[in-house]
């Protein structure tokens, strides 16, 4: 199995930007055609704010805007998707329903019980109104973002901070602060049908600053056919699996400053 074990712990200063998890299934094309009110009986208190986006698979995102509907059903080859979004009150926390997946994000992700028993609401809520066949891919995915200023390391050079194998040129001392952009990807298989975790490492720009950041993005996913009451263990041992890879990835001096509180 790939990433040794470590002691599961939680950052006090947490790197985290946002946490998603998707379901995947077979199309529900009853999604489509009704709005989905009994969904959000179920999930309104905690979700309470609703939007309504159309979505044309086959046309790309930065060109939807720029048409009108009736434009885009003309270039388009496939039917438009709706997806329908539920949101807290303060948009910390995102799901996200169309035919083919059910989504829950998290841009202020503590620890997995707290946003897997969120999840677990969602799931049965949507269990109930919908009762898929199966899953056809279950994602869980982490983004962590190292913003030096946040952590007081602005004098620190990447390798400082993260193992050589994972920032490439940028650890050397002769071209590393010569590189421009940098961007890694490796599809990492977990072990035997565990699934595959898919790697983007990356040089990133703050929006509002400019700093220069860098992004770990793991996408833990399984993508073959799963029965609906088997999702759960699947993502607890994606949830195990994160921890010793952000762990794996980062030195010790950025594990120590991000100050670690070990769980249970």
């Amino acid at each position: 199995m790939p990433f040794p074990e470590v002691k599961r712990v939680i950052y006090k200063k947490n790197p985290l930007d946002r946490v998603i998890c998707q379901l995947r299934f077979p199309p529900i094309l009853k999604i489509d055609k009704e709005i989905p009110a009994d969904f959000q009986e179920k999930i309104r208190m905690d979700f309470p704010n609703f939007d309504e986006t159309i979505e044309w698979p086959d046309v790309p995102s930065e060109i939807q805007g720029q048409f009108p509907p009736e434009i885009l059903r003309q270039i388009s080859q496939t039917a438009p998707i709706k997806n329908y979004k539920f949101a807290s009150d303060d948009n910390i926390w995102i799901v996200n329903l169309t035919r083919t997946f059910i989504a829950l994000t998290s841009t202020k992700y503590e620890r997995w019980e707290e946003f897997k028993g969120k999840l677990q609401n969602i799931f049965n809520a949507f269990i109930e109104t919908h009762n898929p066949n199966y899953f056809s891919r279950i994602g869980l995915r982490y983004v962590d973002v190292v913003k030096r200023s946040d952590l007081n390391l602005d004098g620190k050079k990447w390798n400082d901070l993260l193992k050589p194998f994972a920032i490439g040129l940028l650890g050397s001392p002769d071209v590393g602060k010569y590189v421009q952009n940098y961007e890694a990807g490796h599809e990492i298989k977990l072990s035997k049908e565990a699934g595959i975790v898919k790697m983007r490492l990356k040089l990133v720009k703050h929006i509002d600053s400019g700093e220069e950041c860098f992004m770990i993005d793991s996408d833990f996913y399984n993508a073959s056919k799963t029965r609906i009451e088997s999702a759960t263990e699947i993502l607890d041992q994606f949830n195990k699996r994160a921890s010793r890879l952000i762990q794996w990835v980062i030195t010790k001096e950025l594990h120590n400053t991000l100050e670690p509180q070990e769980l249970c």
